[in-house]
């Protein structure tokens, strides 16, 4: 192993504004986010720091991840982390793989957290984006960090796919189907009496702490089906509706399922049954600025302060194919800015890490801010129906970006009226 040197607290902070520096926060994405996981005084990461989990150095692509995250050979690396034999090995790493000027700072827990004059940053709302070991902690009856301590429901969610949950799920997690907040004939969330209804059988009120989340099992866009298989984008959606509704503290599992298996933690088959309550105990929607619907979207079209952001693919975005097999109409809204999910109507490559954990927000906000999506403006995130631009929505959210909201009919209903406009191929 390569003697890597050391730089201490006053030489990084003046390194911090060099263009050639690139600090390096081998941490895993939840405590860069926010989360204390290992003794810091103060959670979130160093400003202008980058994510790069040591753990991704076992994906066989990480080389490939580096190039992606531009962080370049002839950059000047500072690295840190909780594990002083973790920055170290990161470091000789990335000294085999072609980076030759690597520096490690190892004093991030005890110096830089706890002065709270040395600048850090984290995600707005990081407490509501949930690491595996958060959860494990409520499944054992531990109170963690963040937590309220209220009735506590974990949620499986599925689409069309109980067999997801019944072959594998976090000990105690109830099932919910997102079917049963959403309605397959227009793909919008459910009337407020049928969501009421729905939450109240799955012991939900809006007192609760509800964790959600999916199962990654291969979207086939072959299949009659495909969403069976993107149980995660299913959850976020359900998230959303649940925060429309009313559930003050929504959490999703960063990750989803993958993230549980990945830190090995013990996984149920046994399908747990519901703990109906009698009453939601508020009026639903208790937040209704979180959805709009086609008028307010028009609306917004003609506005200089909104946008309607589409999140798909670019061959949906052009009108080379509609991305569904139940929907005919293919193009785009006339207006509308291209939020690119991915590669199809099942994936959220943009805005997911390659362990399906969510993307380093800054490269999320810096993507979105090339094309006009800023936080001063009001922005309604939409798909073909709700699902990626639930998650789209919800990163915006996460950031405490102050008037975000989904339009719930997005191009399944905007398509199904012959009067309203649309547009192929690619925009002037």
């Amino acid at each position: 192993m390569k003697n890597i040197k050391e730089v201490s607290t006053s030489e990084l902070l003046e390194m911090l504004d060099h263009k050639d520096t690139m600090i390096l926060d081998i941490r895993s994405i939840d405590a860069y986010n926010g989360w204390k996981l290992n003794g810091e005084k103060r959670g979130g990461h160093i400003k202008g720091a980058k994510s790069m989990p040591m753990q991704w150095t076992l994906l066989e692509n990480w080389e490939d991840i580096l190039k992606a995250k531009s962080i370049l050979p002839d950059q000047t690396l500072v690295l840190y982390g909780h594990s002083l034999s973790d920055i170290q090995m990161m470091g000789s790493l990335l000294v085999q793989s072609g980076y030759p000027k690597v520096l490690i700072y190892p004093r991030f827990c005890e110096e830089w957290t706890t002065n709270p004059d040395l600048p850090m940053e984290k995600l707005g709302r990081y407490q509501h984006l949930v690491p595996a070991e958060w959860v494990k902690n409520i499944v054992d009856g531990v109170t963690p960090e963040e937590f309220p301590g209220k009735n506590t429901v974990i949620c499986h969610a599925h689409y069309r796919n109980r067999e997801a949950y019944l072959t594998g799920h976090i000990p105690g997690a109830i099932d919910i189907n997102t079917l049963s907040l959403e309605s397959p004939e227009t793909w919008n969330r459910r009337s407020p009496e049928e969501l009421k209804k729905t939450l109240e059988s799955h012991g939900i009120t809006t007192d609760s702490t509800v964790v959600l989340y999916g199962k990654y099992l291969m979207p086939d866009n072959d299949d009659e089906f495909p969403g069976k298989a993107a149980g995660h984008i299913g959850a976020i959606r359900c998230a959303m509706i649940m925060m429309y509704a009313g559930v003050k503290d929504v959490r999703v599992l960063n990750g989803g399922f993958q993230s549980w298996e990945d830190a090995h933690y013990e996984v149920h088959t046994e399908d747990v049954p519901k703990t109906p309550v009698k009453d939601f105990g508020a009026t639903i929607p208790a937040s209704p600025e979180l959805i709009v619907d086609l008028p307010k979207a028009k609306e917004m079209l003609k506005a200089k302060d909104a946008e309607l952001v589409s999140v798909r693919s670019w061959p949906e975005f052009i009108g080379e194919v509609s991305g569904y097999n139940y929907i005919k109409k293919k193009g785009r809204i006339p207006g509308a800015i291209f939020g690119n999910c991915g590669t199809d109507a099942y994936h959220m490559e943009n805005y997911r890490n390659h362990d399906h954990t969510t993307r380093e927000y800054h490269e999320i906000a810096e993507q979105w801010q090339q094309v006009g999506i800023t936080p001063d403006k009001h922005l309604a995130f939409y798909c073909g129906t709700g699902w990626r631009g639930s998650e789209a929505f919800l990163n915006a959210w996460l950031m405490g970006w102050p008037n975000v909201s989904v339009f719930d009919g997005g191009w399944f209903e905007w398509s199904n009226d012959p009067n309203n406009p649309y547009e192929t191929g690619e925009p002037k």
